[in-house]
């Protein structure tokens, strides 16, 4: 029985699974009978008229196993392709063209789901912020104030050795939209100062810190975080990564000594 993309599309959003033996192409990418999770979108609108045109589905009567349809957005299709193309060759790699021809679209259809470029490593920039305040959220800091600004200092460092690239978007690279010190930073706009910025001011508080901008005081740090890192990954510094790593804490301990009551 030959069935029409639209019907594939509509059986996929209506119910959870469709019993049967399926040979899936959609825009060139095939997947084979032992593929357990066909990637389709979650909506119609989604898919483009000359990915339909393409797309061929022939379902057989064979009551084999049960395949479940997972829905795959579009727009998250596009972040991972960007992503990948970031990852091994920084911003500069990032095209629409590009990002286009790894997932099998046109790179008008692109536009769909983010305005530009700018827009596009936003979003990246956006994903990498919230992996990140993630990290720092999932981890329960321990000890004084010292120590624990020192485990969070940890975590940035570690984000930068896992993802050098992103962490330079998110960071260092110019990008319209980006926050910007002070206003966005005092306004709560930054998930990632918001945590530093509370520890400081728990410190301050408790008479740790001499009184002073807590707000001020983050971004000097995060200044000097990512002066740091940014030397390193640069090939400014010929050391190891673990001398890096207790140079970097050397650093900030040096700094928050500096600010003591």
């Amino acid at each position: 029985m030959q069935v029409t993309p639209f019907q594939v599309l509509t059986a996929t959003l209506e119910g959870p699974a469709v019993r049967a033996r399926i040979r899936l192409s959609i825009s060139g990418h095939r997947f084979g009978p032992a593929h357990p999770n066909p990637r389709l979108d979650s909506s119609l609108k989604d898919v483009e008229k000359s990915d339909i045109a393409r797309s061929i589905c022939v379902f057989e009567n064979l009551d084999v196993y049960t395949v479940y349809m997972t829905a795959t957005p579009t727009a998250s299709r596009i972040l991972s392709a960007a992503r990948d193309l970031l990852d091994r060759g920084g911003e500069d790699a990032v095209t629409m063209r590009r990002v286009a021809e790894a997932i099998g679209i046109t790179a008008m259809a692109i536009y769909r789901h983010y305005p530009n470029r700018e827009g596009l490593l936003n979003a990246l920039a956006d994903a990498g912020f919230e992996y990140l305040t993630a990290q720092l959220k999932s981890r329960k800091f321990s000890g004084t104030i010292e120590e624990r600004l020192s485990q969070m200092a940890d975590i940035y460092v570690d984000h930068a050795f896992h993802n050098p690239r992103l962490y330079e978007l998110m960071f260092l690279k110019p990008r319209i939209g980006a926050r910007r010190y002070p206003q966005d930073f005092k306004d709560g706009r930054s998930p990632t100062a918001n945590l530093m910025t509370a520890i400081i001011l728990e410190g301050m508080q408790t008479g740790y810190f001499r009184p002073d901008d807590p707000w001020e005081i983050t971004f000097e740090m995060g200044g000097l975080s990512h002066g740091l890192i940014m030397l390193y990954l640069g090939g400014r510094m010929d050391v190891t990564p673990q001398d890096f790593r207790a140079l970097y804490q050397r650093s900030f301990l040096r700094y928050i000594h500096g600010i003591r009551s």
